[in-house]
Parts: C-alpha cells; sequence; structure tokens
C-alpha cells in the first residue's frame, strides 16, 4: 500500500459525544466496550493481539523460507493463501481461490547515467517508458527537506524544464512527486529511496505522465553530487500476463443478498516480508473470521476475503468486483477495507467517507459516512481519537467505490511523518515516518506496534459484527428479527382486524333475525 495523506478531523459527527476522552495508555477492556450488540462485544472480547500474533509468526516464517518475501507470484503468497485457507476450511467455511491474471513487467533497459555514472533506475509500476535510447536532460537535484518534491514550490527557481529531477523518497506519494516535476516540465523523474537497498516493485499510481523511476540510497547519494551533469534515463519494459489467486471466505448463515464485505490485502512487496503492510490487516481479518465462525446467529452474511496482486496496482480486489453482475454488486452491502493497522509509529486513521476534511478524492458513496462513524466511534468511546484519511484510490476500496459500494476502513500510516500534535496525542515520535520500513526488508515481526493491533482488532471485530447483525444505517435493511417482529405484529393485527370483523358481521345477522 502507499499511503494516503492524513488530516485532523474537524467534524464534529462522533468527536462531540466523546469530547473531553483521554487517550487510553493500554488497549480498552471488555468492561469499557460501548453499548452495541452482544455478537459484536462477544466478538471484540474473543478476538485478541495474541492470536493475531500467531498468524503473523507464520507469515514470517513462511517469508523467511521463501527469498524474504510474500510477494504476488511467488512461493511466499502461495503458501501465505494456502496457510488461510487451511485455517478457514478447518473451521467450516466455504472458502473458494479464484483466479485472475496479472500484468508483470519485465525490464528492457534500466538505468540512469550521469556523467559516466551509471546506477540501476527501475521504473515503477504504471511509470510511462521512455523510448529506445532513454532520454537526456541535466539533472537537477531538488532540495531534501522534509517534504521533497512534495510542493509545487520546491521547484521555485529550479530550471527542469527539459530535464531530469532527482528526489528524495518520502512524505508524500510518488505520483505527486512525479506530477510536481511533470509541471515544472521534467522529463524524467528518478526518486532515491531513503533507506538502504533498491527501489523497485513500487507502484507510481494512475495518471503518471512522465518516466518515473527507482535508485537506491546508496546511488541516490552518489547522484544527488551529480547536480548539473547531463543525465541518460532509459526506462523500458514490456508486460506479459501471470497468474495468481484472491481467498474468498463466506458464512454459512446471514442473508446472502446483504453480505457484509470486509478485506485486506496478502501479498507483500518483493523487498520485504511485508508483516505490516499488510501481514497486520491479513492476520487481524483471519482472527476475526475464525472467532465469528463459519455459522454465527447473524443477519446478514459476511464475505472475508484475501486479495492478491495489491501491490501491482489494486489488480486482485479490481478483478473480484469487474467480475461481479450488477445483481452480485448489489449483494454487498458494504465494504471494509484494512491494509496496515499497526504501523510502529502509527497513528489512527479512519477512510474519510463523508469527505468532512475537503481533501483529496470527495466522499464515498451513501453509507460511506456512516461506516467511518461506526469505526471513529468505537476507537473515539474506548479511549483512542482519531483523524480522517483520504479516499486517495491507493488500497483495495477503489474498486467497491467505483461501482456505488459504500466503504471505509482504518489506518496507521505508511511513509508520511508524524506531526508534533499527533504525537502529543497518540505517542510515538515526531518527525519520523509512521512506519519506517515501509516497503523494505526491515517490515518484519519487530516493525508492529502491538498496543495498535490490539485497539484496531477491537474495531474491526466491533464493526464487523455489528453490521453482520444490521445494516439499516447504511442501506435501510433491517435485522432479521425486527422483519420477524413486523410481521408477527401484522399478522397479529389482521387477525384481531378479523374477528372485530366476525364479531360486527355476527351482531348484524343477530339484528336482521330480530
Amino acid at each position: 500500500m502507499s499511503s494516503p495523506r492524513t488530516s485532523v478531523r474537524a467534524g464534529a459527527l462522533l468527536l462531540a459525544a466523546c469530547a473531553g476522552l483521554a487517550f487510553a495508555a493500554v488497549p480498552a477492556s471488555a468492561q469499557q466496550l460501548p453499548d452495541g450488540p452482544a455478537l459484536a462485544k462477544n466478538l471484540a472480547k474473543k478476538v485478541t493481539a495474541s492470536g493475531i500474533n500467531r498468524h503473523l509468526i507464520a507469515l514470517q516464517r513462511i517469508a523467511d523460507k521463501n527469498g524474504g518475501n510474500r510477494a504476488a507470484g511467488t512461493k511466499g503468497y502461495d503458501q501465505s493463501l494456502d496457510y488461510v485457507a487451511g485455517l478457514l476450511r478447518g473451521a467450516g467455511f466455504e472458502v473458494s481461490t479464484p483466479a485472475f491474471t496479472y500484468p508483470v513487467q519485465i525490464t528492457d533497459a534500466a538505468f540512469a547515467d550521469a556523467g559516466g555514472t551509471k546506477v540501476d533506475a527501475f521504473a515503477m509500476q504504471l511509470s510511462p517508458q521512455t523510448p529506445v535510447g532513454g532520454v537526456t536532460g541535466a539533472l537537477v537535484a531538488v532540495p531534501q527537506d522534509a517534504t521533497p518534491g512534495c510542493e509545487a514550490t520546491d521547484y521555485t527557481g529550479l530550471d527542469v524544464k527539459g530535464k531530469v529531477a532527482l528526489v528524495r523518497r518520502g512524505a508524500c506519494t510518488f505520483n505527486q512527486k512525479q506530477a510536481n516535476a511533470a509541471a515544472a516540465g521534467a522529463i524524467a523523474i528518478l526518486v532515491a529511496n531513503n533507506a538502504d537497498g533498491p527501489l523497485q516493485g513500487v507502484t507510481v499510481g494512475e495518471g503518471a505522465t512522465i518516466p518515473t523511476g527507482g535508485i537506491s540510497k546508496a546511488d541516490g547519494d552518489t547522484l544527488f553530487g551529480k547536480n548539473g551533469v547531463s543525465t541518460t534515463v532509459d526506462l523500458r519494459f514490456h508486460t506479459e500476463d501471470k497468474p495468481s489467486r484472491n481467498l474468498i471466505a463466506e458464512t454459512k448463515t446471514g442473508r446472502k443478498n446483504n453480505v457484509v464485505m470486509v478485506g485486506s490485502h496478502l501479498d507483500s512487496v518483493d523487498e520485504g516480508p511485508g508483516i505490516n503492510d499488510n501481514g497486520t490487516g491479513s492476520a487481524a481479518l483471519l482472527e476475526t473470521a475464525l472467532q465469528l465462525g463459519a455459522s454465527p446467529k447473524v443477519s446478514n452474511a459476511v464475505r472475508f476475503a484475501w486479495w492478491g496482486a495489491e501491490e501491482l496496482g489494486l489488480v486482485g480486489s479490481t478483478k473480484y468486483v469487474q467480475s461481479l453482475t450488477f445483481e452480485q454488486q448489489l449483494d454487498i452491502a458494504l465494504y471494509l477495507n484494512f491494509d496496515m493497522i499497526a504501523s510502529p509509529n502509527s497513528g489512527y486513521f479512519v477512510y474519510d467517507g463523508d469527505n468532512s476534511d475537503g481533501v483529496g478524492a470527495g466522499e464515498g458513496p451513501y453509507g460511506s459516512s456512516q461506516i467511518e462513524a461506526a469505526l471513529a466511534g468505537f476507537l473515539n468511546e474506548t479511549g483512542t481519537p482519531t483523524e480522517g484519511t483520504d479516499f486517495d484510490g491507493r488500497s483495495d476500496y477503489g474498486e467497491f467505490i467505483a461501482n456505488g459500494i459504500p466503504a471505509g476502513g482504518i489506518f496507521t500510516g505508511a511513509e508520511g511523518v508524524k506531526t508534533a500534535a499527533q504525537a502529543e496525542k497518540w505517542g510515538g515520535t515526531a518527525g519520523v515516518a509512521y512506519d519506517k520500513c515501509y516497503h523494505s526488508k526491515c517490515d518484519n515481526l519487530g516493525n508492529i506496534d502491538r498496543v495498535a493491533l490490539d485497539r484496531n482488532a477491537d474495531a474491526i471485530a466491533w464493526v464487523t459484527a455489528s453490521y453482520a447483525i444490521s445494516t439499516e444505517d447504511i442501506n435501510g435493511v433491517p435485522p432479521k428479527n425486527n422483519v420477524a417482529k413486523a410481521a408477527k405484529a401484522a399478522a397479529r393485527k389482521s387477525l384481531i382486524a378479523g374477528q372485530a370483523k366476525k364479531g360486527k358481521a355476527a351482531k348484524a345477522s343477530h339484528a336482521a333475525v330480530r
């Protein structure tokens, strides 16, 4: 996952009810849980950080046995999927692993040559290519401040027209960096890693207009000393379709035409085991499913999904939604997305369903605001203040929203930097990334905030179970017991009316005889 932009929650939708709550030093106890359905309370108690941690250990060991990662197209991913599927089948779930294909970039050229100093430069996913022979222009080093290349003003006073921009990774998305460079007239951009190792297997996102390549931290340090040197960037590739699988597990009970869908991506990047991104979301979902059980007493079926090839452009979730007919899409009441829920320098972000922050992509489909309220409300009421984060299209909710399905989720931050105000509110360290090991080798078992994992797991369990009982605030569909009660009340009313009518008829007949 790439980090969404973040902003302070201004709306009083739920915070008014929670004003004055101190930030809890420990996860909320069972006694502190707010009022709600019994199923939600019980599931929040049963889904524990220790249970989730066992799954994270499993994912780490799978990565260790398979070259250090669990990326799409590798044995590490296949074994991760088999691990999750095996536990779910053992718990009685109906499990399927629908196949799909995803495009793989096969490198044809991947370098930058600055006056004879040649370094590896890997084209990011969805980057435009250079022509054969590359593009050539003077190298322009963008200042390495706290937000390098993230603002248009970073190019004030820099002549980059027809030249190659060099920026350091961090503080904003790759897409934002390339967009600012392109607007200033650059013909290509090189992004230097801010952690040791190469920068590859990442996506620049949709809409990139200039070739965008990633280089290692060490090579970046070298090239920052080559400012003004004539530089050739050659980024060329071709694509091949490769097979992968999603994993879908659904409860046997509950309505099949008003399904609560909950998802996370299971794949890592090539660079590391992906324990925070997104072992945490995947493991929390798995433990929630196992503790809920395959046949819970619910009104609405719950459909759990583990997506493949998210790190290659949200492929698995996109292909899944697109494979559904309109009627099958109508069967999905809402979609909850959990991608990175225990970053080591955690923020507590809830997707901004109502666009009350007024930034980025705008509000989600009707019902997204209610999902935001439910997640933020639970966290705030149990002592964890939240902020909003934009639906910027960088995780698996994207295709659901595009088809009008309400969505929401929680997120603890990626390469974005924690502010002083956030550190005061949440703890942690200001001026440091939420996840300093984002998309890196060090995203391992030591890269987890287990307090955040526990808090967010409670929220996931609570909200999933609550919607399994009722989605009435999302789409007007009441709980089954309410429907039954209404039917009984109507039948009783009809019976009473019928008896009264018979009584009147009998009286009239008696009067006529007299």
